[in-house]
């Protein structure tokens, strides 16, 4: 909360104390200028918004309808219009966040072009990603108050404390980001070095991955890799140094565990004694007993439960998994993590299953009581599927007559008026209601959203626009709709800083400004 009045009245000092030399400086275009640049550094913002984040974990340990949301934003202007609109039509940001995609920064910001989610993109496109979207959120801010300014100019003496007090009042744009660090981008040392920019761009919340940096997959394809407890520790350790030599004590990390889909290590772990960490992780390989009489050349060898094994490994050089460890491991990885450091857990499933995700949380929580996750409500699920087959099986183990469906075709048009598919639905609307009470999920994001919203609008304007439809494919699908919904950026000239600009040239030059905006500029037309 700021007061207007206040921050006039400082300036006037400042501005008195030099004498006739600052004469030309207006001190009510300086507070407004410093009104509109509340964050002066990312560090500014990583301080706030880490704040803001251990708040939200606090109200969510107290009540789980209290958990929070984003959505993945691959350009600063997606982020901007995200977060515009969310105070448009819910009057507030609280408990509303972004979130930085991996997946998406290899796939439309790399110099190198579209890439898989592989860590192969530059490791500093990240954090130049995190910092445009906090230059993009600012200046939404500083676009906002200058339409309260103008309107503050505009109004009649009995109108102005009313708009004097949005001003005070004012909501910030700025909200956490829980940002991708991927695996690390390298050994502990580089992750250290990945996490200070990320943490200096503005980012409070850096969630990292327990894969091998260099063979990294995206954690909904096959082939994941896992390093041993050690070396992920030691990379959690490297993030919260970062956070604590920029100052920023409460920074928050999420722990992620590909453990599920992983079934392979590349290490086989360090262990000095039965039941250490090293040998916990071991104890998930696939082995035979061996002895020295049958063993070939270039073997590995372990000593496990006083026998001599062999871990099975590939012509590739890594060693495998037993099959069906995924959860105990996962669990594992967990509870080892938050004993170590992080703040947050992120579980990678391969379905949007509450019963499945809640049963790993509960096994945590025997050892972390207030153990939580951030969770991917990705894109990759087949949502409408997963979740019609999920009834199905409901129904029939109740009994009911299921002769009418399909399984296997519950995706087809042809069941969308079922009851099936209407109760198929409402577990997907309360899904993250239901996940955040009953499977400890604290944040609910989509990493992909606003891939998949660019690319699916693009093709309808495509469609209509050189087709039979012309200028009115445009025209009804696009600007009508903007027009009459409201969105900011029908403005365009406006949502670009034309009028911002024309302000500052106002302050700068007083009645010599050369000005974009008048009767004659189409940017006020809508």
């Amino acid at each position: 909360m700021t007061n207007y009045r206040t921050n006039i009245d400082e300036a006037a000092t400042l501005i008195n104390g030099e004498g006739s030399a600052w004469n030309a400086i207006n001190p009510e275009s300086v507070a407004r200028m410093r009104l509109q640049n509340r964050f002066k550094t990312g560090l500014d913002i990583a301080k706030y918004t880490a704040k803001i984040m251990r708040e939200d974990m606090d109200n969510y340990d107290k009540d789980s309808s209290q958990y929070t949301q984003s959505l993945g934003c691959w350009h600063g202007f997606i982020g901007q219009q995200k977060m515009i609109s969310i105070k448009k039509h819910l009057l507030t940001t609280k408990r509303r966040y972004l979130y930085l995609s991996g997946w998406m920064v290899a796939a439309l910001r790399s110099e190198f072009g579209p890439l898989p989610d592989q860590s192969m993109h530059e490791k500093t496109s990240v954090a130049s990603l995190i910092k445009e979207l906090y230059t993009f959120l600012r200046q939404a801010d500083a676009r906002e108050l200058g339409g309260l300014f103008r309107q503050l100019d505009a109004a009649a003496e009995s109108e102005k404390a009313a708009i004097q007090a949005k001003i005070d009042n004012f909501e910030t744009h700025v909200v956490p980001i829980i940002a991708d660090i991927d695996a690390g981008f390298g050994n502990e040392e580089a992750t250290y070095l990945m996490a200070k920019q990320m943490i200096e761009a503005g980012a409070c919340c850096i969630q990292l991955e327990n894969q091998v940096s260099d063979v990294k997959q995206c954690g909904h394809q096959d082939g994941k890799v896992t390093v041993p407890h050690v070396e992920f520790l030691a990379k959690i350790n490297a993030v919260r140094y970062a956070f604590l030599e920029l100052g920023i004590d409460d920074g928050v990390i999420v722990a992620r565990t590909d453990s599920l889909g992983a079934g392979l290590t590349q290490k086989i772990a360090v262990t000095n004694e039965a039941g250490d960490l090293g040998d916990q992780y071991n104890s998930f390989l696939q082995v035979e007993a061996v002895d020295a009489a049958n063993l070939a050349n270039g073997d590995v060898v372990f000593k496990q439960n006083g026998q001599l094994v062999k871990p099975s490994r590939l012509p590739n050089g890594l060693f495998q998994f037993r099959a069906g460890t995924g959860e105990e491991r996962c669990v594992l990885d967990c509870i080892t993590s938050l004993q170590n450091g992080a703040d947050l857990l992120w579980i990678e499933t391969e379905k949007p299953h509450v019963a499945q995700i809640g049963a790993m949380v509960n096994k945590i929580r025997e050892t972390i009581p207030n153990a939580k996750l951030v969770y991917n409500n990705s894109p990759s699920f087949n949502w409408t599927l997963n979740f019609r087959q999920q009834v199905f099986d409901l129904m029939n183990e109740a009994g009911q007559d299921v002769s009418a469906y399909d399984r296997d075709k519950l995706m087809s048009v042809d069941y969308d008026n079922t009851e099936l598919a209407v109760q198929a639905d409402e577990k997907i609307r309360t899904f993250q209601a239901d996940a955040a009470r009953e499977a400890g999920i604290f944040h609910h994001l989509i990493t992909l959203p606003t891939y998949h919203t660019a690319a699916l609008s693009t093709d309808n304007l495509a469609k209509e626009y050189f087709g039979d439809q012309g200028m009115l494919g445009y025209v009804a699908n696009v600007q009508r709709k903007e027009i009459r919904q409201g969105i900011a950026c029908v403005k365009h000239q406006n949502m670009a800083g034309s009028d911002m600009g024309d302000d500052h040239k106002e302050y700068f030059s007083g009645d010599q400004a050369l000005k974009a905006s008048g009767k004659d500029n189409t940017m006020n037309q809508f």
